[in-house]
């Protein structure tokens, strides 16, 4: 039995999937599983990271886990929590979901949030794989409403660039590692193949729809009410500022061949990304 936690979210619903798809028996730990889009076989459990007492019982009778903290300033117990119970549940393999650049001071605060889950990891005495993705291209998702309504895209990072990379790939990677002990003792640091800014993504997305995408560059201001309409608190905003201005310097023009080196194949590039979810932006099949 392999247990997911964060189950419905951007990576854990395509690691329940691709699962499924090879298999794999699968318990999906999720918020609310009446309103959970899971596979059929899959086994719901009702619960969250925050909740010891639900991943507790999640995990009983699990021999893996993939591991989806609560990312935030005041959730690294949480994190090692996730990790504490799969030990004492007699799990022997997990997979812990982080972050790139964790662990580095120039990335400021949101650099040390799964500092804690990852050594917990580490000092965990199981096998234990740790992922550290690029930004998401899902995370382009948020601009559906400005691409429809044809108004320029909120950029906080300036022309600084990511090596995006797909959530399926990321997914892909997970489902190696828990299925496969070759990958334990492992920090794979994940990206697309190719480093892109705002603007560069707003190019493809433009050549994908066949119409306009126009970015705006936001002050710092700016930014901060933007980010607060979308519900992030001033604490998030204030160290998530330090990491915009890393991004915005060129630190995160990282591309690795690690996705590679798991999948034996390129990384999906952003277009091919916005290619499969152009109808998301408004494209009618066929288009693009």
């Amino acid at each position: 039995m392999i247990l997911v936690t964060g189950a419905t979210g951007t990576i854990g619903s395509e690691v329940v999937r691709q699962l499924v798809a090879r298999g794999e028996k699968v318990r999906a730990l999720t918020r609310d599983p009446e309103k959970a889009r899971i596979p059929p076989g899959v086994e719901p459990v009702r619960g969250g990271p925050a909740d010891r007492t639900s991943v507790d019982a999640a995990l009983t009778g699990t021999e893996v886990a993939f591991l989806v903290g609560v990312f935030g300033p005041d959730d690294a117990e949480h994190d090692r929590g996730l990790v504490e119970a799969a030990r004492a549940a007699g799990v022997r393999r997990i997979v812990k979901l982080s972050g790139i650049g964790t662990g580095d001071p120039a990335v400021g605060p949101v650099g040390s949030w799964h500092a804690a889950g990852e050594q917990a990891v580490r000092d965990s005495g199981l096998e234990w794989t740790i992922l550290r993705p690029s930004a998401f291209a899902s995370n382009t998702l948020g601009w559906t409403a400005s691409v429809r309504a044809g108004t320029p895209l909120p950029n906080t990072s300036g022309t600084g660039g990511q090596g995006v990379v797909d959530p399926r790939d990321v997914a892909e990677v997970a489902v190696a590692a828990l299925l496969d002990p070759g990958h334990a003792g492992r920090t794979y640091t994940l990206t697309g193949p190719e480093v892109l800014s705002v603007p560069d993504q707003a190019a493809v997305l433009a050549e994908v729809l066949g119409r306009p995408v126009e970015v705006r560059d936001l002050s710092s201001a700016e930014a901060r009410e933007y980010l607060l309409g979308l519900g992030y608190s001033d604490t998030f905003i204030d160290a998530s500022e330090i990491s915009r201005e890393f991004v915005r310097n060129g630190g995160n023009e990282v591309v690795t061949e690690e996705v590679r080196e798991v999948l034996g194949r390129p990384p999906r590039t952003y277009r091919e990304w916005a290619q499969d979810h152009r109808a998301a932006f408004g494209a009618e099949l066929g288009e693009g």
